[in-house]
């Protein structure tokens, strides 16, 4: 298959795949529901698949594009370049905040490129508060880890901090052919909402990061080794929660119990 697509080779270093099948883009603007006068961003329109469809329902939109071809395209685009905003910029270094208004919360959305989805959904969670809510077409493996539950083989470490900030709702399942170069895996789209309030109550939300990521790292070994650095076997039973269980097997709340803990003992 080749990695043209309306003029425009994809790059392998961006992770570009591009959305052709009409019925697919259609279903995903059906679950963004764009309407006018909300603040929408778009992170890697890319060719424009959904940027044209969502621009014929508003009058602007905010778009971040870090490759300069494709940031010209849109400039140049003889239908809705003037309803654009375009941000020359990595969304994974981009300050979101920059561009939030008081009276309006961000609705972001976008078909990110699989090789930074990750990272890039950590650096969302940061601007949280001021988010409405978010539309994103993942590899199909990210979104089962999003959305996974505890003793579920996806269930890790994206899967806690993502619970913590949204509710997580999958949307619809996207198969190889609907992008141009077809990608090697299934994909998937994700609605986040952002919690108005915390499922849990954190002294410090960083423990519960670093918590998470001892677990997660050693996965395969029981709680009482893998957090043997930060809280004691005995803390664990205090905590009514069993030391012999592994990083997979414990919930949001436990986590949350767990790292106020850590806070409590070594407060900073």
């Amino acid at each position: 298959m080749s990695k043209q697509h309306l003029g425009h080779t994809a790059r392998k270093r961006f992770g570009q795949n591009f959305l052709h099948d009409n019925y697919v883009i259609d279903q995903i603007v059906s679950a963004i529901a764009p309407q006018k006068g909300q603040h929408m961003v778009e992170i890697g329109p890319g060719l424009g698949a959904l940027t044209e469809p969502v621009c014929e329902l508003l009058d602007s939109l905010t778009v971040v594009e870090l490759d300069r071809d494709l940031a010209e395209r849109l400039r140049t685009h003889p239908f809705i370049a003037k309803k654009l905003n375009i941000i020359e910029a990595d969304a994974l270094k981009f300050n979101f905040a920059d561009i939030m208004r008081e009276d309006k919360p961000l609705r972001i959305f976008g078909n990110l490129p699989y090789n930074i989805s990750t990272p890039l959904m950590f650096h969302l969670f940061s601007f949280a508060n001021k988010v409405q809510d978010m539309h994103f077409m993942l590899q199909k493996e990210v979104v089962n880890r999003l959305a996974a539950v505890p003793g579920n083989k996806n269930y890790g470490r994206l899967s806690v901090m993502a619970q913590y900030h949204c509710q997580v709702i999958p949307v619809l399942q996207v198969p190889p052919g609907a992008f141009n170069p077809p990608p090697k895996v299934d994909s998937a789209v994700v609605r986040l909402i952002p919690h108005q309030e915390k499922p849990v109550s954190l002294i410090n939300e960083a423990s519960l990061h670093t918590v998470c990521a001892k677990a997660f790292n050693q996965r395969r070994k029981t709680i009482r080794n893998s957090l043997k650095e930060c809280i004691s076997e005995q803390q664990l039973l205090d905590l009514d929660i069993n030391p012999e269980l592994r990083a997979e097997n414990l919930s949001l709340q436990q986590y949350a119990q767990i790292a106020n803990a850590v806070d409590s003992v070594n407060p900073t």
